[in-house]
């Protein structure tokens, strides 16, 4: 009955899980070893796993003879096997020595994860210009892109910092989704909208009695969350005695209802967002420094949008598309002189901000093209008072000249390094720089 249960268990393990006798005979073969290797349990158990497997490494450096010798684990070791299509697949193995109860070892335990849809959407990421509802096309962007799946697949705490407006949620959500938690919930609570009392009160729940009006037990967000994901956004605003509280629950993976007297195991993962530097924080005493390593074990940083300018034509797109679908409209764009206007923008609100400009335009444009005088009174003014008159050909310029400076001003002025993300040639960069009368002027004697 209990070895039945066992092997219950271990079916429902995501990862493909087998075990051998001393003699590398296969004992038992799990369902998702089935599902990855195409060979069902039956052909398996009692065959060499060398003759099941037909991995790159049986010959030479097998991970469980590595394990049976050195008498140490083995963990995540990527390797290709050949299922029983004869397809090459790649995959991430960890192996153990199986013991007995007196400890003496009795053969072998492996896991191994199929990697192909983590490449697969590694590979995506690297042509695309859109990632799970996030837009963009620039270096940084695609340097996030391709870190999220491998962030995705692991269990770490993840920490994102980026202004408000920048997508931080949509990326805890990427996250969840690509992770083995997809199945169950992502919760996200603002940590800086809640008074202590009431925060705890969310993220751990309360018993009945705990308070007047506690009439029955009601669940945290922690537990509402119990197998997936809790994103606590804002988490630097949050107070020194709550960070104290939420320190036991990233140590221990406990916490304590109110008005309960025992401890309560969870299983999440949890993903923290700040508009605000952590490691400031610290150095002004106002952040836990044991929290601050707790939460940064992986940490993404989110680009403001004057520094991915060159999304800026994607996203429009992207909201304009948005807006005809959901307002039942058929506006074509922005005109010429409206995306030079707003390529000349510095979008304190990031991407949020951009958003709610294309739904006031949506409002006062009855058709065809986006106009200057569809965009908001502060981007209708340009910076002398007046509306911008721009022909076709100053437009381009314009948008030239715009792109050019930021480029350079994000490199401090090192031509080289612009041009490169530009991908233009520096001789090619120097000329337009002379052109369009970007040179730095000398300083008058």
């Amino acid at each position: 009955m209990q070895e039945t249960l066992q092997n219950q268990l271990l079916d429902s393990v995501p990862d493909g899980l087998f075990t051998v006798d001393t003699e590398w005979r296969v004992t038992f073969f799990n369902r998702t070893a089935e599902q990855i290797t195409g060979i069902r349990r039956q052909e398996a158990l009692g065959k060499r796993c060398c003759e099941v497997f037909r991995a790159s490494i049986c010959e030479n450096a097998c991970a469980l003879k590595q394990t049976l010798v050195a008498h140490r684990p083995v963990t995540n070791k990527v390797v290709y096997i050949v299922n029983a299509k004869g397809e090459r697949i790649p995959i991430s193995i960890s192996a153990a020595p199986l013991k007995d109860a007196r400890g003496r070892v009795i053969g072998g335990v492996e896991t191994f994860r199929d990697l192909r849809l983590v490449n697969e959407l590694r590979e995506q990421a690297e042509q695309q210009e859109s990632f799970s509802n996030i837009i963009g096309r620039g270096a940084a962007m695609r340097h996030l892109f391709e870190l999220l799946p491998p962030v995705a697949e692991s269990d770490s705490t993840v920490l994102i910092e980026g202004p408000s407006g920048t997508g931080k949620e949509l990326f805890a959500r990427a996250l969840h989704q690509l992770s083995r938690r997809r199945a169950k919930r992502i919760v996200a609570i603002n940590c800086g909208a809640l008074p202590d009392t009431l925060l705890e009160s969310e993220l751990f729940g309360y018993k009945a009695g705990a308070f007047t009006d506690a009439r029955k037990d009601k669940p945290g967000r922690f537990a509402l969350a119990e197998g997936g994901t809790i994103l606590l956004d804002e988490i630097g605003d949050i107070s020194p005695a709550m960070q104290t509280r939420l320190l036991r629950v990233l140590q221990e993976r406990v916490y304590e209802p109110l008005g309960g007297v025992e401890p309560v195991r969870c299983d999440v993962r949890i993903i923290a967002a700040t508009n605000r530097s952590l490691a400031a924080l610290v150095k002004e005493g106002k952040f836990r420094e044991d929290l601050f390593y707790r939460v940064h074990v992986v940490r993404l940083e989110l680009p403001p949008l004057r520094e991915r300018r060159e999304d800026l034509p994607l996203l429009i797109d992207h909201f304009v598309a948005q807006f005809n679908r959901l307002k039942g409209r058929d506006i074509a764009g922005l005109s010429d002189a409206a995306l030079a206007r707003l390529m000349e923008h510095d979008f304190p609100g990031n991407v949020r901000e951009l958003e709610n400009i294309i739904e006031h335009a949506f409002v006062l444009c009855r058709g065809g093209l986006i106009e200057v005088a569809h965009l908001p009174p502060h981007l209708r003014i340009g910076a002398g008072g007046i509306l911008p008159a721009l022909s076709a050909g100053m437009t381009l310029a314009a948008m030239e000249k715009v792109l050019l400076r930021d480029a350079l001003r994000r490199h401090q002025e090192n031509r080289a390094a612009a041009a490169r993300e530009l991908g233009i040639d520096a001789s090619t960069l120097f000329r337009k720089i002379k052109a369009l009368g970007l040179q730095k002027r000398s300083p008058q004697k």
